[in-house]
């Protein structure tokens, strides 16, 4: 799940995909702005077949946290 949410992040802001770790957060460390986040959130939704919850999404900090949602949703 990290492996995949990580290549993912990649294509929304220029990171190396080696310096994407769980711990990273998504504004501070990856540098997302809240229009790339939410961009991201909606081909998360396409590539995991989930529906997330856009509040619950709103306190997804770290990478971490997203996978953790994710499985969540998944289980």
């Amino acid at each position: 799940m990290f492996e995949k949410l990580a290549d993912i992040i990649v294509n929304y802001v220029e990171v190396d995909r080696a310096a994407i770790r769980p711990e990273s957060r998504f504004m501070e460390d990856l540098r997302f702005t809240s229009f790339d986040f939410m961009s991201m959130l909606g081909e998360i939704e396409d590539t995991f077949d989930v529906e997330i919850d856009q509040k619950e999404a709103a306190d997804i900090r770290t990478v971490q946290e997203a996978v953790d949602y994710l499985e969540k949703l998944k289980a």
